[in-house]
């Protein structure tokens, strides 16, 4: 039986990224992030900032978030959380305190943001 493996990347405090990140599991930023992101699920904690478009299933804001969101499933603002900018997501989920100041647009279930995954390789690959 194969299991998925779930991924964690950290952009730490004190660090900070800018351009394109894509990236499968789940990003949690407490630094600094601007660009383009593309991915699964983004966490931005009470101290991280992102500038960016992203594409992504889920965006959680507990810091702050100004650009353009597509977020094919969910995009939760927390109580720390101000998100600006435009958004486009299909489950919107503002906390009480938490500010969305941003035009926003509910996407049909059919609708996705995400490429279409590739197939699996013909060959098998060794997985270290």
């Amino acid at each position: 039986m194969t299991r998925k493996k779930n991924f964690l990347s950290i952009v730490d405090d004190g660090f900070s990224v800018e351009g394109d990140i894509e990236f499968t599991g789940e990003l949690l930023i407490r630094g600094r992030v601007g660009g383009n992101v593309k991915g699964e699920t983004v966490t931005i904690a009470e101290a991280g900032v992102a500038t960016a478009d992203m594409r992504v299933d889920r965006l959680t804001v507990g810091g702050r978030f100004d650009g353009e969101v597509h977020a094919a499933d969910e995009l939760v603002v927390l109580p720390t959380g101000q998100c600006e900018g435009r958004v486009q997501c299909r489950n919107l989920v503002v906390h009480e305190g938490g500010r969305l100041n941003a035009d926003v647009r509910q996407i049909d279930p059919k609708e996705s943001f995400r490429e279409k995954k590739l197939s699996s390789p013909t060959k098998p690959v060794i997985d270290l």
